[in-house]
Protein backbone atom coordinates (compact mmCIF):
# COMPACT_ATOMS: atom_id res chain seq x y z
CA UNK A 1 0.00 0.00 0.00
CA UNK A 2 1.38 3.21 -1.43
CA UNK A 3 0.78 6.71 -0.50
CA UNK A 4 0.77 7.29 -4.34
CA UNK A 5 -2.33 4.66 -4.43
CA UNK A 6 -4.37 6.66 -1.41
CA UNK A 7 -3.99 9.67 -3.36
CA UNK A 8 -4.91 8.62 -6.46
CA UNK A 9 -7.94 6.82 -5.16
CA UNK A 10 -9.27 9.00 -3.29
CA UNK A 11 -8.32 12.70 -3.96
CA UNK A 12 -7.30 13.40 -0.46
CA UNK A 13 -4.27 13.84 1.64
CA UNK A 14 -3.23 10.25 2.83
CA UNK A 15 -4.43 8.47 5.96
CA UNK A 16 -4.99 5.07 6.31
CA UNK A 17 -8.43 3.64 5.72
CA UNK A 18 -10.08 0.67 7.29
CA UNK A 19 -7.81 1.45 10.34
CA UNK A 20 -10.43 0.82 13.37
CA UNK A 21 -14.30 0.45 14.14
CA UNK A 22 -16.43 1.70 16.89
CA UNK A 23 -18.88 -0.54 18.48
CA UNK A 24 -22.69 0.23 18.98
CA UNK A 25 -24.25 1.73 22.54
CA UNK A 26 -27.41 1.14 23.06
CA UNK A 27 -29.20 4.30 23.53
CA UNK A 28 -32.18 6.72 22.70
CA UNK A 29 -30.63 7.80 19.98
CA UNK A 30 -28.56 4.90 18.00
CA UNK A 31 -28.73 2.49 16.05
CA UNK A 32 -31.51 4.74 14.13
CA UNK A 33 -31.49 7.28 11.03
CA UNK A 34 -31.23 10.87 11.34
CA UNK A 35 -33.45 12.99 8.83
CA UNK A 36 -32.24 16.42 8.19
CA UNK A 37 -34.96 18.85 8.49
CA UNK A 38 -36.17 20.82 5.11
CA UNK A 39 -34.20 24.00 6.14
CA UNK A 40 -30.91 22.48 7.15
CA UNK A 41 -28.63 24.37 4.69
CA UNK A 42 -25.49 23.39 6.21
CA UNK A 43 -23.98 21.69 2.55
CA UNK A 44 -22.85 18.84 4.08
CA UNK A 45 -26.08 17.80 5.53
CA UNK A 46 -28.88 19.40 3.24
CA UNK A 47 -31.43 16.83 2.99
CA UNK A 48 -28.99 14.10 4.43
CA UNK A 49 -29.97 10.55 5.92
CA UNK A 50 -27.85 9.68 8.19
CA UNK A 51 -27.38 6.15 10.14
CA UNK A 52 -26.09 6.79 13.43
CA UNK A 53 -24.28 3.68 14.93
CA UNK A 54 -22.50 5.14 17.81
CA UNK A 55 -24.07 7.48 20.81
CA UNK A 56 -23.04 8.28 24.39
CA UNK A 57 -22.19 10.99 26.22
CA UNK A 58 -18.24 11.47 24.60
CA UNK A 59 -19.76 12.14 20.81
CA UNK A 60 -22.28 10.46 18.30
CA UNK A 61 -21.19 9.24 14.80
CA UNK A 62 -22.85 8.57 11.87
CA UNK A 63 -22.53 7.94 7.97
CA UNK A 64 -24.26 9.79 5.40
CA UNK A 65 -26.12 7.09 3.32
CA UNK A 66 -27.54 9.50 0.19
CA UNK A 67 -23.96 10.84 -1.46
CA UNK A 68 -22.08 9.26 -3.43
CA UNK A 69 -18.38 10.00 -4.33
CA UNK A 70 -16.45 9.70 -7.44
CA UNK A 71 -14.37 6.80 -6.58
CA UNK A 72 -15.25 3.34 -7.58
CA UNK A 73 -14.66 0.30 -5.23
CA UNK A 74 -12.04 -1.34 -7.95
CA UNK A 75 -9.90 1.66 -7.41
CA UNK A 76 -9.95 2.26 -3.49
CA UNK A 77 -9.67 -1.97 -3.25
CA UNK A 78 -6.73 -2.00 -5.67
CA UNK A 79 -4.67 1.30 -4.04
CA UNK A 80 -5.21 -0.92 -0.72
CA UNK A 81 -3.71 -3.97 -2.38
CA UNK A 82 -7.28 -5.85 -2.50
CA UNK A 83 -8.73 -7.28 -5.56
CA UNK A 84 -12.51 -6.31 -5.97
CA UNK A 85 -14.40 -8.93 -7.54
CA UNK A 86 -18.07 -7.48 -7.27
CA UNK A 87 -19.79 -5.06 -9.85
CA UNK A 88 -17.10 -2.80 -11.46
CA UNK A 89 -19.10 0.11 -11.14
CA UNK A 90 -20.20 0.19 -7.31
CA UNK A 91 -19.23 3.51 -5.80
CA UNK A 92 -18.11 4.07 -2.42
CA UNK A 93 -20.28 6.61 -0.64
CA UNK A 94 -19.01 9.81 1.16
CA UNK A 95 -19.76 8.92 5.28
CA UNK A 96 -19.35 13.01 6.40
CA UNK A 97 -16.25 15.33 6.41
CA UNK A 98 -14.52 13.80 9.29
CA UNK A 99 -11.41 11.94 8.56
CA UNK A 100 -12.49 11.54 5.11
CA UNK A 101 -10.13 8.81 4.28
CA UNK A 102 -11.00 6.53 7.38
CA UNK A 103 -13.04 3.43 5.76
CA UNK A 104 -16.12 1.79 6.91
CA UNK A 105 -17.78 -1.50 5.31
CA UNK A 106 -21.97 -1.82 6.08
CA UNK A 107 -23.74 -5.04 4.90
CA UNK A 108 -26.67 -7.08 5.69
CA UNK A 109 -27.52 -10.45 6.73
CA UNK A 110 -24.44 -12.57 7.47
CA UNK A 111 -21.56 -11.00 5.23
CA UNK A 112 -19.96 -9.79 7.69
CA UNK A 113 -19.70 -12.76 9.99
CA UNK A 114 -16.79 -13.91 11.69
CA UNK A 115 -14.60 -10.79 10.72
CA UNK A 116 -12.91 -9.61 13.68
CA UNK A 117 -14.99 -6.83 15.14
CA UNK A 118 -18.19 -6.59 13.45
CA UNK A 119 -20.94 -4.68 15.29
CA UNK A 120 -24.52 -4.95 14.74
CA UNK A 121 -26.17 -1.49 13.63
CA UNK A 122 -29.86 -3.87 13.55
CA UNK A 123 -30.31 -7.44 14.02
CA UNK A 124 -29.81 -8.21 9.86
CA UNK A 125 -27.32 -5.08 9.45
CA UNK A 126 -23.67 -4.97 10.49
CA UNK A 127 -20.14 -2.64 10.16
CA UNK A 128 -16.95 -2.53 10.55
CA UNK A 129 -13.62 -0.51 10.14
CA UNK A 130 -11.32 -3.05 9.40
CA UNK A 131 -9.52 -4.04 6.04
CA UNK A 132 -10.62 -7.38 6.87
CA UNK A 133 -14.24 -6.74 6.41
CA UNK A 134 -12.82 -4.94 3.01
CA UNK A 135 -11.45 -8.38 1.29
CA UNK A 136 -14.54 -10.12 2.45
CA UNK A 137 -16.65 -7.72 0.87
CA UNK A 138 -14.46 -7.61 -2.12
CA UNK A 139 -14.43 -10.64 -2.50
CA UNK A 140 -18.13 -12.05 -2.45
CA UNK A 141 -19.72 -8.77 -2.44
CA UNK A 142 -23.66 -8.98 -1.43
CA UNK A 143 -26.31 -7.03 -2.45
CA UNK A 144 -26.96 -5.51 0.89
CA UNK A 145 -23.78 -3.60 0.58
CA UNK A 146 -22.39 0.18 0.95
CA UNK A 147 -18.64 1.22 1.59
CA UNK A 148 -17.93 4.56 3.14
CA UNK A 149 -14.87 6.85 3.08
CA UNK A 150 -15.44 9.83 6.03
CA UNK A 151 -17.86 10.21 8.82
CA UNK A 152 -20.33 12.78 10.01
CA UNK A 153 -19.18 12.97 14.10
CA UNK A 154 -20.81 15.27 16.84
CA UNK A 155 -19.50 16.06 20.42
CA UNK A 156 -20.70 15.46 23.46
CA UNK A 157 -24.07 16.79 23.47
CA UNK A 158 -23.74 18.26 20.19
CA UNK A 159 -26.32 16.54 18.28
CA UNK A 160 -28.86 16.78 20.99
CA UNK A 161 -28.64 20.58 20.64
CA UNK A 162 -29.56 20.37 16.88
CA UNK A 163 -32.00 17.79 17.73
CA UNK A 164 -33.39 20.51 20.23
CA UNK A 165 -32.91 23.72 17.66
CA UNK A 166 -35.26 21.63 15.36
CA UNK A 167 -32.38 20.79 12.55
CA UNK A 168 -33.43 17.20 12.54
CA UNK A 169 -35.39 14.63 13.47
CA UNK A 170 -34.88 11.09 14.14
CA UNK A 171 -36.59 7.94 12.08
CA UNK A 172 -36.21 4.43 12.40
CA UNK A 173 -34.15 2.60 10.30
CA UNK A 174 -34.81 -0.84 8.25
CA UNK A 175 -31.88 -2.72 6.16
CA UNK A 176 -34.30 -2.13 3.32
CA UNK A 177 -34.35 1.45 4.12
CA UNK A 178 -30.04 1.25 3.86
CA UNK A 179 -29.76 -0.64 0.91
CA UNK A 180 -32.42 -0.96 -1.44
CA UNK A 181 -33.54 2.68 -1.80
CA UNK A 182 -31.95 4.78 -4.41
CA UNK A 183 -30.11 7.87 -2.73
CA UNK A 184 -31.78 10.08 -4.70
CA UNK A 185 -34.78 9.54 -3.28
CA UNK A 186 -34.10 8.33 0.20
CA UNK A 187 -34.62 11.93 1.92
CA UNK A 188 -38.06 11.90 0.86
CA UNK A 189 -38.70 8.07 0.81
CA UNK A 190 -37.92 8.58 5.11
CA UNK A 191 -40.45 11.35 4.98
CA UNK A 192 -42.90 8.86 3.28
CA UNK A 193 -42.24 6.02 5.97
CA UNK A 194 -42.89 8.60 8.25
CA UNK A 195 -46.14 9.83 7.08
CA UNK A 196 -45.30 13.36 6.12
CA UNK A 197 -44.71 15.40 3.11
CA UNK A 198 -41.79 17.48 4.27
CA UNK A 199 -43.06 20.29 2.04
CA UNK A 200 -45.59 20.98 5.00
CA UNK A 201 -42.87 20.96 7.89
CA UNK A 202 -41.19 24.00 9.31
CA UNK A 203 -38.06 23.43 11.72
CA UNK A 204 -38.83 24.91 14.99
CA UNK A 205 -36.78 24.58 18.51
CA UNK A 206 -37.81 21.22 20.02
CA UNK A 207 -38.88 19.02 16.25
CA UNK A 208 -37.14 15.50 16.94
Amino acid sequence: MTDEGIEAATGCARETPFRYALGVVESSLAPALLLAMPDLQDPNFRRAVVLLVHHDEEGTIGLVLNRATEVCAPDLCESLGIRWQGEPDRHIHWGGPVQPNTGWVVAGEAALAGVPEVTSVSERTHFAGSLEALRRVAAHAPHQLRIFLGYAGWGPGQLEDELAAGAWIVAPLSPETIFDVDEDRLWEHVWGELGVDPGTVVGTPGVH
